[in-house]
């Protein structure tokens, strides 16, 4: 059975990234832009990062264009964006697409895993967020609405089990 931790993505810094490395985490994998009214979670993200990471949760943010044009930066300028705006430390990778047939393979298999409303696999938006169990069985979509902080419960419950 495929899961998340089959994938392989390029980091920040445009190396080979295998997402095997965090088996056995917790992961929140987030769509993310600079420019965009959802920005500011950032701010809430990190903190659930500082709350959870050492009990063996990640994030990992994945830069993406296609909505409103809201992530326009190189890698380098979204990796200082985001260190120097909201102090983010989490996992941050290359800007990718989630939609259209340039869609990346993890997103592929994220939104077919959970789909949105009506069955829809398409990402509406940034910051969509998946959670990811530990062994990867289990993927859930949260909503660009849905604000970080409302997912502390869902996180503890799968880093409790």
């Amino acid at each position: 059975m495929t899961t998340v931790f089959d994938f392989t993505v390029s980091d920040i810094h445009g190396q080979p990234k295998s997402l095997a490395d965090y088996r056995g985490k917790v992961l929140l994998v987030v769509n993310v832009a600079s420019q965009c009214g959802f920005t500011p979670q950032y701010a809430g993200l990190q903190s659930l990062y500082d709350r959870y990471h050492q009990g063996g949760f990640e994030i990992l943010g994945f830069p993406c264009n296609q909505f409103g044009h809201q992530e326009p930066g190189s890698n380098e300028q979204i990796e200082q964006f985001c260190e120097t705006r909201f102090s983010v430390n989490f996992p941050l990778f290359s800007k990718l697409d989630v939609n259209g047939s340039g869609a990346d393979p993890l997103y592929k298999y994220l939104k077919h895993s959970a789909p949105g409303i009506l069955g829809s696999e398409r990402i509406k938006w940034n910051f969509t967020k998946f959670l990811v169990s530990k062994d990867g069985s289990r993927v859930t979509r949260f909503a660009p609405t849905t604000k970080p902080e409302d997912l502390a419960s869902e996180i503890e419950a799968m880093l409790n089990a």
